[in-house]
């Protein structure tokens, strides 16, 4: 990455910080009045844990973003998996946005930080190599778990309904291209420079001949305030989690291009990461919390739990939406907004199911090396050995057999060939070929 674009990186990212304290009026410090703990709900008892496997702390700070997939962290404390492993002092914080997110675990639970968190996967690297951190130093991360599959999206404003966007950009280049020449370009809304959803958001319009680089602007707004920016017209689209892009839907603002299963089929989202210092003090409580949120993804993924998942998180404290913009998504059923639905689609979140909570090293290279495609890391970074580093698949594989689940864990720590929506595959054992076959991209 060049001094230039490197500053350019950060800026964005102090941007994004800055703004959400001006709009929520808080520090980077956790808000307590969204934290809960485990304490003081009905957890069940502790298993029976031997002296010698006993967690070396009951106590860990959590944060969370007002996402769907950020269900298994809630549903972990609400339904007292946590406290049942032995992990009876765990919180779980509301935070404001991506960037208080990294704010808070540079901080660290011991200066009133976090120890970990519901995170956007391509985070924890960047904190690894410095990349988003004051003065660029590295705050190692781990990897535990993958959250979920699925189960974001692309949205668009009403201004823009004749164009009926889908999986094909190219119907939006010709309206770029006519903004561009009046002065004012067409604004995509992602919620964290080289997160999820900018990877997203850039790889569908660069597929169209649109380059995100140069065409378009791409800004930062946090997740629970994509709607709002969209209903005072300050962007032409976004690309979020759920259930933001329902929630536009139902309040008639705009429509949906397309649900990003319909990108790529089960794609890896967010993660659930700690930092590395607290994992390796606390092993055995970092397995604890492992298996209670793999336990909690296997209840979540229960068809007959939805409904009490969605009343769950759709509290004020947690994601704060109505429980009618959260369910039918999960459930498989998409409204676009533009007459197009699936019923009972394949395409819905995945917490569990078809081995979405196993953090796939090759899931990891695509977010490494799509960042490398945008100059977030440089064109010479080692992405193999940089996923060693930060990747925990091992941690996953004994807490999933700790809880019986031995008979899931995959033969390989590569998912194989993965095909987007363009017919483009990445092939994690040759990801510079992958690279060199994209024609729109600054590496």
């Amino acid at each position: 990455m060049s001094n230039l674009s490197r500053r350019k990186f950060l800026l964005t990212a102090s941007a994004s910080a800055a703004g959400t304290l001006i709009i929520n009026g808080c520090s980077t410090g956790l808000n307590k009045s969204a934290s809960s703990s485990s304490s003081t709900t009905n957890a069940a008892p502790a298993v029976n844990v031997s002296a010698a496997d006993a967690p070396e702390t009951t106590t860990a700070k959590l944060g969370f973003i007002a996402l769907t997939d950020s269900a298994p962290l809630i549903v972990a404390l609400e339904k007292g998996f946590f406290a049942k492993y032995g992990m009876k002092d765990v919180s779980v914080a509301k935070q404001t946005s991506w960037a208080v997110v990294r704010d808070n675990l540079e901080l660290g639970a011991e200066r009133g930080g976090i120890d970990g968190s519901h995170i956007l996967s391509p985070i924890p690297y960047f904190m690894t190599t410095g990349k988003i951190t004051k003065g660029n130093t590295p705050v190692p991360m781990s990897i535990l778990a993958r959250m979920n599959t699925n189960g974001q999206g692309i949205s668009i404003a009403s201004d823009y309904a004749n164009l009926n966007l889908g999986a094909d950009s190219t119907p939006l280049k010709a309206k770029v291209d006519e903004m561009k020449a009046s002065g004012r370009k067409f604004k995509c809304a992602v919620t964290f420079p080289g997160g999820n959803h900018d990877l997203i958001m850039r790889y569908w319009l660069a597929a169209g001949g649109i380059n995100p680089e140069t065409d378009v602007e791409i800004v930062v707004v946090p997740p629970p305030q994509m709607v709002a920016n969209m209903q005072t017209k300050t962007m032409d689209s976004f690309c979020v989690g759920e259930p933001w892009n329902d929630r536009l839907v139902n309040k008639k603002l705009g429509y949906n291009a397309i649900t990003t299963g319909e990108f790529w089929k089960d794609h890896p989202e967010k993660a659930f990461a700690m930092r590395k210092d607290w994992v390796d003090k606390n092993p055995k409580a970092a397995k604890a919390l492992l298996m209670a949120v793999q336990e909690a993804q296997m209840w979540c993924d229960k068809d007959e739990n939805k409904e009490e998942m969605c009343r769950i998180i759709s509290a004020e404290k947690y994601v704060n939406a109505p429980v009618e913009d959260i369910l039918e998504r999960m459930k498989g059923n998409f409204d676009f907004g533009n007459g197009r639905t699936l019923q009972n689609s394949p395409l819905l979140m995945k917490f569990w199911r078809d081995q979405a909570s196993y953090p796939f090293k090759s899931h990891d290279l695509w977010f490494v090396t799509e960042n490398m495609r945008w100059g977030k890391f440089e064109a010479s970074t080692d992405a193999k050995a940089l996923v060693d580093q930060v990747n925990r698949e091992d941690l996953w594989k004994e807490a999933a057999k700790a809880i019986g689940q031995e008979a899931v864990i995959p033969k390989e720590t590569s998912r194989g060939v993965e095909t987007f929506f363009n017919n483009v595959t990445f092939d994690p054992a040759n990801p510079k070929a992958y690279l060199d076959s994209l024609k729109i991209k600054v590496a």
